[in-house]
């Protein structure tokens, strides 16, 4: 937990903030930081008592924000299925330092205008 003046932040708040994530997809993206491995949609959903559309649109809004990658894995006998993962923990914590960064610049800027 994180104190800034009369209000505490907790991590969880920031990486939804930084992302602008709801609550599926912080659990989303905290399973596969957690798992560190490549999952279909289908075992996702199993592993998480999640409904498959659920899980299907809170992983592209992962992939749109660049925080989960898409894999695609052809079957022998024809036909394919996406495996998704995690960029790496250090990306992930790369991209919430700099948003930081960046939201600390504007306060600065837009107190230096006061």
């Amino acid at each position: 937990m994180i104190t800034f003046s009369c209000k505490k932040i907790s991590k969880e708040d920031i990486i939804k903030c930084a992302f602008a994530l709801n609550k599926t997809e912080y659990n989303l993206l905290i399973f596969l930081l957690k798992k560190e491995r490549k999952y279909t949609v289908y075992q996702i959903s199993e592993l998480l008592k999640l409904d498959r559309t659920t899980i299907q649109k809170a992983i592209k809004n992962l992939a749109d924000k660049e925080l989960v990658k898409k894999t695609q894995r052809n079957a022998p006998g024809g036909g394919r299925s996406f495996l998704y993962s995690i960029e790496t923990k250090k990306e992930i914590k790369d991209k919430i330092k700099n948003l930081i960064s960046k939201w600390c610049e504007e306060v600065e800027d837009a107190i230096n205008k006061l």
